[in-house]
């Protein structure tokens, strides 16, 4: 069987993606400089959140991932980032190819949450290999990459911020229930709201000190009833 060994060099922001797509640098190796005809290639991409350190804004901001820190010995369980693939066309002995992957900034997602929460260093990833090498001298042979191919990478958080900036320049996103929406759109058309942003900020103004348990204010203060679940519409700020 075929060898093939993978490594990760870099990562870049896609340019001009129709969404927010970061590019990973691989490069792949074949023992004893074997003559590779394709490569049918996925990867599956986890972050390692065990494996950085955390400012004390950070700990606040991941509290909802990952529960109090003192937890944390037992809460720091890998997530799940993204799936990719690619085709790599026929090389012999090495190649790099660039695999795009595609990214969300739902604040619903767990990477997500993660990513937004971080203010700088590096993401520790693991990048997991399967797919199928097309081989042989005469003719083609068709190999499993072994699942136990994976490498390590360390992306720096500012990769992430710039691909954000490009696509969603000073805005977030958030999801809410129809229900929820609702009642926002009723608010801001009876206060003739020129945003959603200004309608956010009124609300915020206008809802005073949490309660003394510690749960906030009611659903019902804008008008509609509690939000929870989820919906397939969502507004953006």
């Amino acid at each position: 069987m075929t060898d093939l060994a993978f490594s990760c060099t870099g990562v870049r922001p896609e340019p001009y993606g129709a969404g927010p797509t970061l590019l990973f640098r691989l490069r792949i190796e074949a023992a004893d400089g074997a003559r590779i005809h394709a490569v049918a290639l996925r990867c599956q991409i986890r972050i390692e959140p065990v494996q950085r350190r955390y400012a004390p804004a950070e700990v606040e901001m991941l509290g909802d991932l990952f529960g109090e820190p003192d937890r944390w010995s037992t809460t720091l369980k890998p997530l799940q980032f993204a799936h990719a693939s690619v085709t790599l066309p026929g090389f012999t002995g090495s190649t790099e190819i660039e695999l795009p992957v595609t990214c969300t900034y739902d604040m619903e997602v767990a990477s997500a949450k993660y990513f937004r929460a971080l203010a700088d260093g590096e993401v520790p990833l693991l990048m997991l290999f399967s797919g199928t090498v097309f081989t042989g001298d005469r003719g083609f042979v068709a190999e499993p990459v072994p699942w136990h191919k994976e490498t390590a990478f360390r992306m720096p958080v500012k990769v992430w911020q710039d691909m954000i900036d490009q696509y969603f320049p000073g805005s977030g996103w958030l999801r809410i229930s129809d229900d929820c929406l609702d009642s926002l759109r009723r608010y801001r058309s009876e206060r003739a709201l020129p945003s959603w942003e200004r309608a956010f900020e009124e609300l915020l103004r206008t809802a005073g000190p949490p309660a003394p348990d510690g749960t906030g204010r009611p659903a019902d203060r804008i008008g509609g009833r509690h939000s929870g679940g989820h919906s397939g519409r969502g507004e953006r700020p």
